[in-house]
C-alpha cells in the first residue's frame, strides 16, 4: 500500500531531477565548444587589437560554402596559435560591414596577415599546413604590404568603412521592411529615395547656416569700393579688347594698302618697260630713216661730162665728200626729239 501510495510521487521527483540535470548540463555542453574555440571574433569596437603583435584574420559569411569548408582548418590553426605565437581572429561581413569596407574585401573567404600594424593579403589556401608554413617560414615577408591609402588604418579606408556601415544598415532596414513587416519592395525603394532627398536638403541647409555663421560681411563703403573697382576693371578690360580689335583692323588695312601699292608699282613698272621698248623702237626707226636719207644723198651725184680730166675730177670728188657728211641741222632736230622723249619718260617714272 505504501509503495502504491508513494510510487507516483517518486516518479515525479525522479523526472524533475532528470530535467534539472539536463537543464544544468545543457548550457555547459553548449558553452564547451565556445570555450575550446581559440578564434576571436573581431568587431568594429575591438579590431584595433590587430595593430599590435602578429595576427591572422579571416573574413567570412555564414551563407558562403567556401567559408564553411575552411572553418575546421581555421579552428585547428587557432589551437596551434600559442605554439606559433600568433593570434587568430574572424570577421562576419554580414554583421560587420564596416570592417569589410575597411579591408576592402571583395571575395570570400579573405585572409589577412598583420604584424605590428602592417597588413598583407594572404592569397593561399585556407589549409592548416599552408597557414602554418606561412608563419613559420615567414613567407609573409615576400608579400607586398598594404601601405598608404590602402592600409586599413588610413583615413581613406576609414571613410570606406563608414560607407559600408551605412550600406549595411540600409540593407538591414530594407530586410526589416520587406521580410518582417511584409511591405512591398517598391514601397521600400520609394521610402529610401524620399529619405535621400530630404537628407540632402537638410545637409544643404546646415551648410548654408554654417557658412552664414562664419561669413563676416564687409562694411558698406568697402563693398561699394569693391564694386567700383570691379566695374573699373571690367571697363578697362573692355577698352583693352577694343584697342586690340582696332589694332587688328589697322594692321589689316595697312596690309591691304601695302598690297595695293605693290600692285600699282608692279603695273607702273610694266608700263614703263613697255614705253621704254616703244621709245627704243621709235629711235631705231628714226636712226634708220636718217641712214636712208644719207644713202639717198650719197646716191645723187652732180652731172658731169665724159671728157673731164683727172684734175677736174679731184676737186669734184672732194666736194662730193663734203656733201656726203650729214647736215648739222638734221642731226640737231633728231637729238632734240630724243631729249624730249627721255625727259617725258623720266617725268612719267617720277
Amino acid at each position: 500500500m505504501a509503495g502504491g501510495r508513494y510510487g507516483p510521487q517518486l516518479l515525479a521527483l525522479l523526472a524533475a531531477w532528470v530535467a534539472a540535470v539536463a537543464a544544468t548540463a545543457g548550457p555547459e555542453q553548449a558553452a564547451l565548444p565556445a570555450e575550446q574555440s581559440r578564434v576571436q571574433p573581431m568587431t568594429a569596437s575591438n579590431w584595433t587589437l590587430v595593430m599590435e603583435g602578429e595576427w591572422m584574420l579571416k573574413f567570412y559569411a555564414p551563407w558562403c560554402p567556401s567559408c564553411q569548408q575552411t572553418d575546421s582548418e581555421w579552428e585547428t590553426f587557432a589551437k596551434n596559435g600559442e605554439m606559433l605565437q600568433i593570434s587568430v581572429g574572424k570577421v562576419d561581413v554580414i554583421q560587420e560591414p564596416g570592417l569589410s569596407g575597411r579591408f576592402f574585401v571583395t571575395t570570400l573567404p579573405a585572409f589577412f596577415h598583420a604584424k605590428d600594424g602592417i597588413f598583407r593579403r594572404y592569397r593561399g589556401p585556407g589549409i592548416f599546413e599552408d597557414l602554418q608554413n606561412y608563419i613559420l617560414e615567414k613567407k609573409w615577408q615576400s608579400v607586398e604590404p598594404l601601405t598608404g591609402w590602402k592600409s586599413p588604418a588610413s583615413l581613406t579606408m576609414s571613410g570606406m568603412a563608414g560607407l559600408f556601415s551605412i550600406s549595411g544598415k540600409i540593407w538591414h532596414l530594407h530586410n526589416y521592411f520587406t521580410v518582417t513587416l511584409g511591405i512591398p519592395a517598391w514601397c521600400s525603394y520609394v521610402f529610401f529615395v524620399i529619405a535621400t532627398l530630404v537628407f540632402g536638403l537638410f545637409m544643404g541647409l546646415v551648410l548654408v547656416v554654417i557658412s552664414e555663421c562664419f561669413y563676416v560681411p564687409l562694411p558698406r563703403h568697402l563693398s561699394e569700393r569693391s564694386e567700383e573697382n570691379g566695374r573699373s576693371e571690367e571697363a578697362h578690360r573692355a577698352e583693352q579688347l577694343q584697342d586690340a580689335e582696332e589694332e587688328k583692323d589697322d594692321s589689316n588695312e595697312e596690309e591691304n594698302k601695302d598690297s595695293l601699292v605693290d600692285d600699282e608699282e608692279e603695273k607702273e613698272d610694266l608700263g614703263d618697260e613697255d614705253e621704254a621698248e616703244e621709245e627704243e623702237e621709235e629711235e631705231d626707226n628714226l636712226a634708220a630713216g636718217v641712214d636712208e636719207e644719207r644713202s639717198e644723198a650719197n646716191d645723187q651725184g652732180p652731172p658731169g661730162e665724159d671728157s673731164v680730166t683727172r684734175e677736174e675730177l679731184e676737186p669734184e670728188e672732194a666736194e662730193e665728200g663734203i656733201s656726203e657728211k650729214p647736215c648739222p641741222a638734221d642731226t640737231e632736230v633728231v637729238e632734240d626729239s630724243l631729249r624730249q622723249r627721255k625727259s617725258q619718260h623720266a617725268d612719267k617714272g617720277l
